[in-house]
């Protein structure tokens, strides 16, 4: 079974780890791990011709699907299309999606979910350069 490894944390950042991608199996959320108040991050891996056991929807968040590797098939609502390792899919609220692994390899992806229509500014419209003792 996976598990969220803490590798060091402080008061403004915790450093974690799900081990090796390629070794991945199931699905792992992050959130609660890293103490995250913005997004949930999971990892999934898919075994070839498997799929999500079930088709989902959300009723506020978006999600962001991130496929590392392996390749297969995405449906939003009726529409399906392939997907493959550095495909990036945003699917919004209010629609059914699933996947499925159709390599011979896993499929392993990263999720982002996030309330969709709550990002502000961003990139450098959200930062600011700084002055600070470079120690790496």
């Amino acid at each position: 079974m996976n598990s969220l490894e803490i590798i060091s944390s402080g008061d403004k950042f915790t450093h974690a780890s799900v081990g090796s991608l390629h070794s991945f199996e199931g699905k792992l959320f992050v959130k609660d791990a890293t103490n995250a108040t913005s997004c949930e991050i999971s990892f999934g891996s898919l075994p070839s011709g498997e799929s999500v056991p079930f088709f989902h929807s959300h009723k506020e968040n978006e999600e962001n699907y991130i496929i590392l590797s392996g390749k297969g098939r995405f449906q939003v609502n009726d529409d399906v299309f392939d997907v493959a390792e550095g495909s990036v899919i945003r699917v919004a609220t209010n629609c059914d999606r699933n996947l499925k692994c159709t390599s011979e390899l896993p499929m392993t992806y990263i999720c982002i979910q996030a309330k969709e229509g709550s990002l502000g500014n961003y990139t450098m419209t959200d930062a600011e350069i700084t002055e600070h003792e470079n120690k790496l």
